[in-house]
């Protein structure tokens, strides 16, 4: 496949908190007789702020006066990350090219960069964004999940399937990753892998978020059970 020869009329998910961006169309599956529930979509990197972001407080001696410093600057991808969260696209964009000229987390900057790009249509602008992410950074765990949606929209499932396994090997424990791997996985009917993957995403993630996956996992071990020979 040539990989720059993208749809670009997929829909794309829009993002919600925690970390878990949203979801986006329903799919259809013709070989598994359940409601199909929607794929998660992208993932912006995120760092963790400071925890307090007003001061520095340092004890000379037990009991000591506390005193205030200034806090240090933001650095560009940090600005970016604030303007990004807050919605303003434009000025994010401009930090994140910023960032990225200054050497600063550059992997994270081009992946978060991919990412404003897929969300306002930009389909192969977000594609370079993303591959120029894992120039920097080849275990970029976020960047391949997020390729694995890429590819997942445009109907590419084969490395759309690559990319969702190499994010959770990278990082086990983002639950998101093994939902859409299964869903991947159910529609190139490899039923067994599809289960195992869903059935981890229903470890990891709480109760009220899990139990949208259960008619799928369900209905997958139907049809399986309907392969096994007796």
């Amino acid at each position: 496949m040539n990989e720059w020869v993208v749809r670009t009329n997929h829909k794309r998910a829009q993002q919600s908190d925690p970390g878990v961006d949203d979801m986006s169309n329903i799919l259809k599956f013709p070989s598994v007789k359940a409601k199909t529930p929607p794929k998660f979509g992208l993932k912006r990197v995120r760092r963790r702020k400071r925890e307090n972001p007003d001061q520095l407080d340092l004890f000379v001696q037990r009991n000591a006066t506390v005193l205030k410093l200034p806090a240090p600057a933001l650095s560009s991808f940090e600005e970016a990350l604030i303007h990004d969260e807050g919605g303003n696209a434009e000025k994010a964009r401009e930090l994140y090219t910023r960032a990225i000229s200054e050497g600063d987390c550059t992997a994270d900057a081009f992946c978060n960069l991919g990412v404003l790009e897929s969300k306002e249509g930009h389909a192969s602008a977000a594609f370079g964004c993303f591959k120029e992410a894992l120039k920097r950074d080849q275990q970029h765990w976020e960047t391949h999940y997020n390729l694995g949606n890429f590819y997942f929209d445009a109907q590419e499932y084969r490395p759309a399937r690559v990319h969702f396994e190499l994010a959770a090997e990278l990082e086990p424990s983002f639950r998101n990753i093994y939902f859409n791997l299964g869903l991947t996985l159910t529609i190139a009917e490899d039923y067994q892998a599809a289960i195992d993957a869903l059935s981890t995403y229903r470890e990891l993630a709480p109760e009220a978020e899990g139990s949208h996956a259960d008619d799928l996992l369900a209905s997958l071990e139907a049809s399986l059970a309907a392969q096994t020979p007796y």
